[in-house]
């Protein structure tokens, strides 16, 4: 139960910091800039995380739950990705395609940064 109840707190406080990225970071030119950004920076941390404590057991289960599945869970989302494409895809298609290909392109090099910088100086 206090598993569950950490992924709920940390989802809400997820969602609130994904709520404050979109109000600072308004869409420019049709390009959902705010979805992104969380998408990106959500992507590194976790995957920077995840690697960390792969060589390093520096958290106990709940709290890397709470982490990685509610903070990260509710600060990223695949599915307002979803619906933003679409919506761009019906008014812009070039702005559309922009959209998912820097989202993939931008989300693996994030991801791939993290898990470098998180593994870094684990080995032995």
């Amino acid at each position: 139960m206090r598993t569950i109840l950490a992924i709920g707190a940390a989802g809400a406080l997820g969602a609130l910091a994904r709520t404050y990225i979109g109000m600072l970071v308004p869409m420019t030119n049709g390009f959902p800039v705010g979805t992104f950004v969380a998408n990106i920076v959500g992507t590194f941390i976790l995957c920077f995380l995840v690697e960390r404590t792969l060589h390093w057991t520096l958290v106990n289960k709940t709290t890397y739950d709470a982490i990685t599945v509610g903070f990260l869970g509710s600060f990223t989302t695949f599915s307002a990705f979803s619906y933003e494409t679409l919506t761009l895809m019906q008014s812009n298609i070039g702005m559309a395609l922009l959209y998912v290909v820097c989202s993939l392109l931008f989300g693996l090099f994030a991801g791939a940064l993290g898990i470098q910088l998180g593994g870094r100086g684990q080995q032995g």
